[in-house]
């Protein structure tokens, strides 16, 4: 795997952000352990509202729906372990940067909500415009948004 320098997204966040994840990334499956674990100092629950959750080739494609919500976590780095996180997820992610033909999902700075309402602004990977297109047309709903309750 070759790594890839991007200039910096003109659209981020001031700061780092939390992960909201919803998927093979939360506590228990497969890319937990694989990117999160040692990275993290924070993990807790969370719902991304106005998303609906659909089925993919064994991982999840959250897609923008108003009304709907996905349940997942939010990740918040430890100190010192942003940017490397950050890169690891994009590149998981197939995310290339803002707008591009490439991207798998896009990384969008969203507004998720804690376990008490709380609402945090947080990455979150959504499916890129194409896909989740494709998704609303004819794929798999996720009832409920819950990954781990498919």
């Amino acid at each position: 795997m070759t790594s890839v320098v991007r200039p910096p997204d003109p659209f981020a966040p001031p700061g780092p952000l939390p992960f909201f994840v919803y998927g093979t990334l939360r506590p228990g499956e497969v890319n937990h352990d694989l990117f999160l674990r040692g990275r993290t100092i924070g993990e807790e629950p969370a719902r991304l509202p106005d998303a609906a959750l659909y089925d993919g080739p064994g991982y999840p494609f959250a897609v923008h729906h108003p009304g709907s919500a996905v349940v997942g976590e939010l990740i918040t780095a430890a100190p010192g372990a942003y940017r490397e996180l950050l890169a690891a997820l994009d590149r998981l992610e197939e995310y290339e940067g803002p707008g591009r033909p490439g991207n798998v999902y896009d990384r969008l700075a969203r507004q998720a909500l804690r376990a008490d309402g709380t609402p945090v602004r947080a990455w979150v990977y959504l499916a890129s415009p194409l896909l989740a297109r494709d998704l609303r047309e004819s794929g798999t709903e996720i009832p409920g948004g819950d990954w781990l309750g498919r």
